[in-house]
């Protein structure tokens, strides 16, 4: 098993080497993702010079609602930092684009349907994707569309001691 999961992370490791996390300060579109969203990454690009329009899928936006009715932190946070969008920052418009999932779109959506519909709007804005999603990321490239891929900081596992009574 140790084996294993070291060579998905080789794997991974190798597929990082390619994407950027460099912010252009020229003006552009930009289209983020869920995971960019919950991993509160919009504060971190708007200090990096980000201006243009910032384009938001309501595929995203019906994600978060999803979560948030489930009742998982990351929707709420993810609702709410898209509501500080619009008090916080002048350099560039929020737009909400595009259609809402479908239910078979939902069903699928481990499969990559609600990602797909996400890389189309980068295709027709002509738009760079911003997300966290290493797969979202390096099929984005595959379509060749201008990535910004953040890795998210993953959380350490808690250790757990085991204490035996002898």
């Amino acid at each position: 098993m140790f084996r294993k999961k070291s060579l998905s992370q080789e794997i991974k490791k190798k597929a990082r080497k390619s994407l950027t996390s460099k912010v252009s300060v020229q003006v552009r579109n930009y289209v983020i993702d869920t995971s960019a969203v919950i991993n509160k990454f919009l504060p971190f690009l708007m200090k990096k010079g980000m201006s243009g329009k910032l384009f938001i899928p309501n595929a995203v936006m019906a994600e978060l609602e999803n979560l948030a009715n489930k009742g998982k932190e990351e929707g709420f946070l993810g609702l709410e930092e898209i509501a500080k969008l619009h008090k916080i920052n002048k350099k560039f418009k929020v737009y909400f684009y595009g259609l809402r999932p479908t239910e078979h779109q939902i069903k699928f959506a481990k499969s990559g349907e609600i990602d797909a519909l996400i890389r189309e709007i980068a295709m027709k804005t002509h738009s760079t994707l911003i997300t966290s999603d290493l797969v979202q990321a390096k099929s984005s490239q595959a379509y060749n569309i201008p990535v910004i891929y953040l890795r998210s900081k993953e959380k350490p596992k808690k250790r757990r001691f085991l204490f035996w009574k002898y």
